[in-house]
């Protein structure tokens, strides 16, 4: 328990204290892990290898178990450097490096010399030894993975992913292009964060595929309550547990592959939607002949567009072109989800509208 009167000393060499029992831990664990997995603990646990064991167990990410098992087997050769990580001289992300291509010849020099430098300093020289090392390059290809999970009570979806750089480098640059293409909401600019655009484009690349699936197969099963399609504020379930709040169930309603059950409070299915709201194929091919691309202002996207129904699908709206306009992925989202309208005039002429009723234009006095 810390007093106010603990001097700023004490504090530090309590730190050091405890820096220096994490580091021994950590190196003692390193070591149990090595041997679990020379006893092959892994197979009958239901699990994929040892990585995927040390995952389960103790909740880290299958990328950092996989280093931290190298890792513990490299030691077992280099006495010097598991010695200076047990004292606490190397933390345990500079010994994930070192393992990496310290050598029992070069163990005393790299030792000293990774004392000084900072971990992204090591990783880097790692990073230049081995680039060329077509063992390492044919290991990452084995751990190769992709997972998700739930978080936040469902409310959340986090991707994880390991890939041989290679793969990773085609990965990055598909989504840099669509983000390229695709434009921000109104109000984010073109200086949001480009990790938010990035994910905007991952969302409209799997869409798309959505789309494309066979009409028979639902993309997705949402459970909705009947209520929770009249409630902004009610909440639907995926299959998997995943939170669907109301707008976002209005907008899978209204273009998504997705196959909503609507049920009563027991739970009990009331009415099954079809996987898709229409429109047919020849419909769609008509839709984007009359209307080319998105029909937001100065949108002009071709890709990634949906047909949305003026008057909602939900609320009776039918699927005919009178009431059918093009809009891409986020202008979709931008009416379901962000309060936005668009009305579309017998002239063929469209209006938009932002969440306090007002009329939107593009140019200088929109913004």
């Amino acid at each position: 328990m810390l007093t106010e009167d603990a001097s700023t000393a004490s504090l530090i060499e309590r730190a050091a204290d405890c820096w220096r029992r994490i580091s021994a831990a950590q190196r003692e664990l390193l070591e149990i892990f090595t041997e679990l997995d020379r006893r092959g603990i892994w197979h009958d646990a239901g699990a994929h290898d040892m990585a995927h064991w040390v995952g389960n167990a103790f909740g880290l990410s299958r990328y950092r178990a996989s280093r931290w098992l190298d890792a513990g087997r490299t030691l077992r050769e280099l006495p010097r450097i598991a010695e200076a990580f047990e004292q606490g001289d190397l933390s345990v992300y500079k010994v994930e490096e070192l393992a990496r291509f310290a050598t029992p010849e070069e163990e005393d020099a790299i030792l000293e010399w990774a004392k000084e430098e900072p971990s992204g300093a090591i990783k880097a020289e790692a990073d230049r030894r081995r680039g060329s090392d077509a063992e390492e390059v044919a290991s990452m290809e084995e751990r190769r993975w992709l997972g998700w999970r739930h978080g936040d009570d469902g409310r959340s979806f986090y991707l994880q992913a390991g890939l041989p750089s290679a793969d990773g480098a085609i990965v990055a640059e598909a989504l840099d292009e669509l983000v390229r293409d695709i434009p921000p909401l109104p109000d984010e600019g073109t200086e949001q964060l480009i990790g938010a655009r990035r994910a905007d484009a991952l969302v409209a690349l799997c869409s798309t595929r959505l789309g494309q699936v066979d009409p028979d197969r639902a993309g997705v099963v949402v459970h909705a309550q009947l209520e929770t399609l009249l409630d902004a504020e009610a909440v639907a379930t995926t299959s998997d547990g995943a939170i669907v709040p109301a707008p976002a169930v209005q907008r899978l309603l209204c273009n998504g592959s997705v196959r909503t059950l609507i049920e009563d409070a027991d739970g009990a299915v009331i009415g099954v939607t079809k996987t898709t709201r229409d429109p047919s194929p020849w419909m769609m091919r008509q839709l984007r002949y009359r209307d080319g691309t998105c029909r937001f202002p100065n949108c002009h996207l071709r890709r990634f567009t949906q047909a949305h129904h003026v008057e909602w699908w939900s609320r009776g709206g039918r699927s005919e072109l009178g009431n059918l306009i093009l809009v891409c992925t986020f202008h979709h989202k931008l009416v379901h989800e962000r309060g936005w309208g668009v009305k579309r005039r017998d002239d063929g002429a469209i209006h938009w509208f932002r969440p306090d009723g007002t009329r939107y234009r593009a140019g200088p006095a929109a913004a």
